[in-house]
C-alpha cells in the first residue's frame, strides 16, 4: 500500500462529509485557525470551540486583541481547552511575535515560513503544518498522532514526524494524474493535503476502539 490508495480507500468511504468546507479545518484561511491550533493540543475539538466561542463573544478572536489581552484574561476564556495557563502565554506570545514581525495576519500568511513558526514557543512539526496548510493555503501535509497510529496499523514504522510526512507526500505527488481521475478534476495540492489529513482524522474517530483504530472497513 501506499498513501494514494489510503487516500483512496477513504474517499470512495465518504470521507469527508459533505457539509465540512473544502479544506475541511472550520474556518480555513482565517486568524481563527491559528488559534485553533494551539488550542487543540491535547485537547478535543469539541472543547476548542467552546474556547474559540468565548473569545468570539467578547469580540476578541483577532490578532491584536489577543496579542494586548491580559493573559489572565486569556487563560479563562479558553479554558475549556485544558492547560489553559501554558496555552495562553503561548497563544499571546505567538500573537505579539506575528504583530511585530509582519503586521497582520495577511501578511503573515503570505510570507511566514516553517523555520520561522518551529521557533515560537508551544509550536511543533504538526501545529506548525496544520497553520502553514490550513490558515496560509500552503503546499504542506499535516500529520498528527491519529495518521501515525492509523499507519501503524498497517505495518508501517516511522522513525520520525519527517519520515511519515514524505512518505505521505510521495505517493500523492507520483499519482497526480489517478488522484485527478479519483476527483473527476484538478485539485490543488493544498486542497488535497487539507482534504486527506481531514479523511484520515474523520476515519479515525469514527471507528476508533480506546486507543486502538479498526481498519477492517478499509478496503484498499
Amino acid at each position: 500500500m501506499d498513501s494514494y490508495e489510503l487516500l483512496k480507500a477513504l474517499k470512495l468511504q465518504g470521507y469527508i462529509k459533505e457539509e465540512r468546507e473544502e479544506l475541511w479545518w472550520p474556518n480555513s484561511g482565517t486568524f481563527e485557525v491559528i488559534v485553533g491550533t494551539v488550542l487543540t493540543q491535547q485537547a478535543k475539538w469539541e472543547k476548542v470551540e467552546r474556547s474559540l466561542e468565548n473569545l468570539r463573544d467578547k469580540k476578541l478572536l483577532d490578532l491584536e486583541s489577543i496579542a494586548n489581552l491580559d493573559v489572565r484574561e486569556l487563560s479563562l476564556l479558553i479554558k475549556p481547552s485544558g492547560f489553559y495557563n501554558t496555552k495562553a502565554k503561548n497563544l499571546k506570545k505567538l500573537c505579539q511575535n506575528i504583530f511585530e514581525k509582519f503586521g497582520d495576519f495577511q501578511n503573515f500568511s503570505l510570507h511566514v515560513d516553517r523555520d520561522w513558526l518551529l521557533s515560537q514557543k508551544g509550536i511543533g512539526e504538526e501545529s506548525c503544518d496544520s497553520i502553514l496548510c490550513y490558515a496560509c493555503f500552503r503546499e504542506t501535509m499535516a500529520v498528527d498522532s491519529y495518521t501515525n497510529r492509523l499507519l501503524q496499523k498497517f505495518g508501517y514504522e516511522f522513525e520520525s514526524y519527517i519520515e511519515l510526512q514524505d512518505w505521505l507526500v510521495s505517493g500523492v505527488e507520483s499519482n497526480s494524474e489517478k488522484i485527478h481521475k479519483l476527483y473527476g478534476k484538478e485539485i490543488s495540492l493544498n486542497t488535497l493535503y487539507a482534504r486527506f489529513h481531514g479523511k484520515i482524522v474523520e476515519f479515525c474517530k469514527v471507528n476508533r476502539r480506546g486507543k486502538d483504530i479498526d481498519i477492517s472497513s478499509l478496503d484498499y
